[in-house]
């Protein structure tokens, strides 16, 4: 609009009639025109009853009246852009064209001729062009709607196909996975009680090996649960997380099994840990027991573990470093489980960072899981679910796994 209304200008100032006899008259018939452009720009009606008009009284002022049909002609490109009902457009093209051709009744039969065919300049051009604009305004709408519908539908396939996955996943760890460990935690059960004059210790492993099984299969359970509803399961967190307050006992016990295994561990876990919201406190437990299963399995009992927790500013700096013992880093495979996988996915949508590699003849795997950040009322999301927990799994060691 301002480029218009420049343009105006360089007319009035350099075109070959600047020197017509009534030059104060156009200008004021021009200056309102553009007054009236820029005012009512976004409301394309009233600019285009208000335009109509004062060509009208330059037709009947001014001999030049080249400024108030351009702006009449704008003002219709602009109504028929934006005018939401299709019959104000077309009254608007006949109000214009009306204009012109009562004004010109009374002149000579050539003048008036001249006058119906710039019609088509002032009136025709405007209607074609607001059209188009018009048009491929509304082609454009229609196309993101079809993209908005298209994106729908493919989510909506997306979440179906997940259900499905979820459904025959579980069906898998409830059909196979637990009836045969269930089966184990009978056949141990029945063999402790049958076995009655067995040494202590093997019963000590007895024992430790039926609850260990016990565990797995209610974490099995668990986990059906969350794959079969995970929506009927999302507000409890009992079921995907572990309270603040026994995250203590809980990494004293995933330290506690890896001694029994024959793995010397050294713990220095802060108390502070108890406070953790629950999300990060699980997976500082999975953390743990992931890379303390992984130093019996691959450093062998001879390696002597180290273990540590800390909370620095609402931060929790983990480490788990082991001397090495039964594994040579010569001789690791390419390949390799998903258990250190497993723990980066848990750590980076956590916000962390995972490390894992080679230290001296053994491995050392660490990270810092950042604080959270404050919710909307200014606190931490810390009663929020975590993601359906995994249990350790015995990945093999590669380079970038190590002992986790």
């Amino acid at each position: 609009m301002l480029l218009l209304d420049l343009s105006g200008v360089g007319y009035l100032l350099f075109s070959p009639h600047a020197g017509r006899s009534q030059p104060a008259t156009q200008w004021l018939l021009a200056a309102v025109a553009f007054a009236v452009a820029l005012v009512f720009h976004r409301r394309p009606l009233v600019n285009m009853l208000g335009q109509a008009a004062l060509l009208t009284v330059a037709i009947c002022v001014i001999d030049d009246t080249t400024i108030n049909q351009v702006g009449a002609s704008w003002a219709l490109v602009e109504l028929t852009m934006w005018a939401r009902r299709p019959r104000t457009v077309w009254l608007a093209a006949g109000l214009l064209v009306t204009v012109d051709l009562v004004n010109s009744i009374g002149d000579p039969l050539g003048r008036f001729l001249s006058g119906i065919f710039g019609l088509t300049v002032e009136v025709g051009v405007p209607l074609l062009l607001g059209l188009v604009v018009r048009t491929s305004r509304e082609l454009g709408r229609q196309a993101e709607q079809r993209a908005a519908e298209q994106q729908r539908r493919r989510e909506s396939e997306s979440r179906a196909a997940r259900a499905d996955e979820r459904s025959a996943i579980a069906r898998e760890l409830h059909d196979m996975v637990a009836h045969h460990v269930a089966s184990m935690v009978l056949r141990v059960g029945v063999a402790r009680h049958v076995l009655t004059d067995l040494d202590p210790q093997v019963g000590e492993v007895f024992d430790d090996v039926h609850a260990t099984g016990a565990a797995a299969l209610a974490d099995l359970r668990r986990l059906v649960a969350v794959l079969r509803d995970p929506d009927g399961v999302r507000g409890d967190a009992a079921l995907t997380a572990i309270e603040p307050s026994a995250l203590p006992a809980a990494l004293g016990t995933a330290v506690d099994r890896a001694r029994q295994a024959g793995v010397t561990v050294e713990a220095d876990i802060d108390p502070a840990v108890g406070s953790l919201d629950a999300v990060r406190g699980l997976a500082v437990l999975r953390l743990t027991q992931e890379a303390l299963t992984n130093v019996a399995k691959h450093a062998g009992s001879s390696a002597l573990a180290r273990l540590t927790v800390a909370v620095v500013d609402g931060a929790v700096h983990w480490e788990v470093a082991d001397t090495g013992g039964g594994w040579a880093p010569a001789a690791v495979p390419s390949g390799g489980g998903h258990g250190l996988t497993g723990m980066r996915e848990r750590v980076e949508v956590l916000g962390g960072r995972l490390e894992a590699g080679a230290a001296g003849a053994g491995w050392r795997v660490r990270t810092v899981l950042p604080a959270p950040a404050p919710g909307p009322g200014g606190a931490s999301p810390a009663g929020a679910p975590a993601p359906a927990a995994r249990e350790p799994e015995a990945a093999g060691r590669t380079p970038a796994s190590g002992s986790a």
